[in-house]
């Protein structure tokens, strides 16, 4: 992706030291002192424009969301829209959300092992080509990342409108022993499902009467034990 990013853009996000980490690996292990609280963290990791996340952290108070991207000017878009967001809402500033600039390729150095308890994967690049496979944010390797940074009670949530990329993830989720939860072929066939904040895409997506394929994935022991004591109650 290439993005034409306004002139002066690295020092636009250089004062909204409130809002945007440009160096993630520094706070690995201590974003509970970033956020002043100890209150769960859930990522979205390539989070394009930020309407999930900013969605996301006025809808859920209690929770510290912090959206990852790898392009300042993505970040940028994504500070306006936590601004006018949380503006929407009379607060002054964005106290429970961060946007930071990193690479998921090194997410391991941005958090410390068990700091984060959900991490939402929206409609990734579903990359393809074979020789592209790995690049995939739910192959094997990145879920072995997600693993060892989520705590006891991690999930992963993932949405996407590619089919192909879906079927490939259930099989990658199945592959290394993790349990999935509330499947959908279509999230939103007959209307919009209000219980769900939508991304940039999925809006578009939808508006063109587009199937969103969504799945949850417990990773964490306390999540798995969850699932398992209430499974059954799903069919009865």
């Amino acid at each position: 992706m290439r993005l034409r990013g306004r002139k002066g853009i690295r020092e636009n996000l250089e004062q909204q030291q409130e809002l945007v980490v440009l160096n993630p690996q520094v706070y690995k292990g201590r974003w509970a002192e970033v956020f002043g609280n100890d209150r769960p963290i859930h990522i979205e990791l390539g989070m394009g424009k930020g309407q999930f996340i900013s969605g996301m952290s006025v809808k859920y108070p209690d929770v510290n969301f912090i959206g990852m991207d790898m392009y300042d000017e993505l970040i940028r878009r994504a500070s306006e829209k936590v601004r006018a967001k949380w503006d929407g809402q009379g607060a002054k500033e964005p106290e429970t959300v961060r946007l930071a600039l990193g690479n998921i390729e090194m997410i391991e150095e941005f958090f410390a092992p068990g700091e984060v308890e959900r991490i939402y994967l929206n409609f990734s690049d579903p990359w393809p080509k074979k020789k592209h496979w790995r690049r995939r944010l739910t192959h094997p390797r990145f879920l072995d990342k997600y693993r060892q940074l989520l705590n006891e009670n991690g999930e992963i949530h993932f949405k996407t409108d590619s089919r192909v990329l879906f079927e490939f993830s259930l099989n990658a989720f199945a592959a290394v022993g993790l349990q999935m939860n509330d499947i959908s072929l279509s999230l939103h066939e007959g209307r919009i499902n209000e219980a769900h904040v939508m991304t940039e895409y999925e809006s578009k997506f939808v508006g063109q009467g587009m199937p969103i394929y969504r799945c949850e994935v417990m990773v964490g022991e306390a999540a798995v034990r969850r699932y398992q004591e209430r499974k059954m109650e799903m069919f009865e």
